[in-house]
């Protein structure tokens, strides 16, 4: 089992900055991979980055993130961060991370809830 704690969401202005952390409590090297979701109220739950990290290191983001969030593991520290910069109110939702094993198995965070608002 694998437990997963999320931090750092926050209420911000437009236009504003944020880090998410999201810390594993085991190595992420013995994860296939790892990303951040997001859901806003009434919408399916979205994919805002991940990264795979088997079978060579490649990083995909959705649409929205693309140019505004940077997603990078800390392995050191066993986590995972996403920077965003450039919020919108759009962007309000609540940010869940997941850990992916090559068993299939999925742990995803408690969620963190970011506004953006002026």
């Amino acid at each position: 089992q694998v437990q997963v704690t999320e931090s750092g969401g926050d209420l911000v202005q437009p236009g504003g900055s944020l880090r998410l952390s999201c810390t594993a409590s085991r190595t992420l090297f013995s994860f296939n991979g790892m990303g951040w979701y997001r859901q806003a109220p009434g919408k399916p739950r979205e994919l805002v980055a991940s990264v795979r990290i088997r079978g060579g290191t490649s990083t995909t983001y959705g649409n929205s993130a693309k140019g505004r969030f940077t997603i990078s593991p800390d392995y050191a520290k066993n986590t995972l961060y996403l920077q965003m910069s450039s919020l919108r109110p759009e962007d309000a939702a609540v940010y869940y991370c997941k850990f992916a094993t090559s068993d299939g198995s999925d742990y995803w965070g408690q969620g963190t809830q970011v506004t953006v608002s002026s």
